[in-house]
């Protein structure tokens, strides 16, 4: 039904941000790594599945279509619904995804928050024939190794300090982290965490 929402984005929360589009705001689920790219009162293009249940009609959606086609493939794959398939991209990026997947690799699929060894078995099996990227099987992890990482590394420490991922998230957002390493991105963010 929604290709995509173009919009300002008025609120970010921890698990979902609202799109303002012709004043109307769209309340959009979506994943850490979404979160962690886009800002508050600035403009974004957002990919959205329309998901419905007798009970509910729900609206996801991520900054880019990779994303949603990983998300909308994690949601055919058997027992894994919307609410799993956002804490696996939340807990691994797209390549890591797909990579884990290609390679069998059950153990860094069962970190994400609601799979096990079953279900990381399941997505193997559903989705290794539907990984089509050419170069992917070229990945390895330390290619992989890119910025994306040391935000999150610095969005785990902050957590670990006992901030909420929506703290330390929303306070990250403020700043332009991509070129920062993670120690770098970690003092920033308490030295603003200090001043709330």
């Amino acid at each position: 039904m929604y290709r995509y929402i173009k919009g300002y984005i008025n609120e970010i929360s921890e698990d979902f941000i609202v799109v303002d589009n012709n004043n109307i705001g769209y309340k959009i689920s979506t994943s850490m790594e979404t979160i962690s790219n886009v800002r508050i009162n600035e403009e974004y293009k957002i990919y959205t599945h329309l998901h419905v249940r007798e009970d509910d009609m729900s609206l996801y959606g991520f900054i880019s279509r990779s994303e949603l086609e990983l998300f909308l493939k994690l949601i055919s794959v058997s027992k894994i619904g919307p609410k799993v398939a956002l804490g696996i991209l939340s807990s691994l990026s797209v390549d890591k995804i797909k990579f884990a997947i290609i390679n069998e690799d059950t153990k860094t699929l069962s970190k994400a928050p609601g799979v096990g060894k079953k279900t990381a078995n399941r997505m193997i099996l559903e989705l290794k024939d539907r990984i089509k990227d050419y170069n992917i099987e070229k990945l390895d992890s330390s290619s992989m190794v890119n910025n994306k990482s040391n935000i999150n590394e610095a969005l785990d420490a902050l957590i670990a300090l006992g901030y909420t991922k929506y703290e330390a998230s929303n306070v990250m957002n403020k700043f332009d982290i991509e070129k920062l390493n993670t120690e770098d991105i970690i003092k920033l963010s308490l030295s603003e965490l200090s001043k709330q």
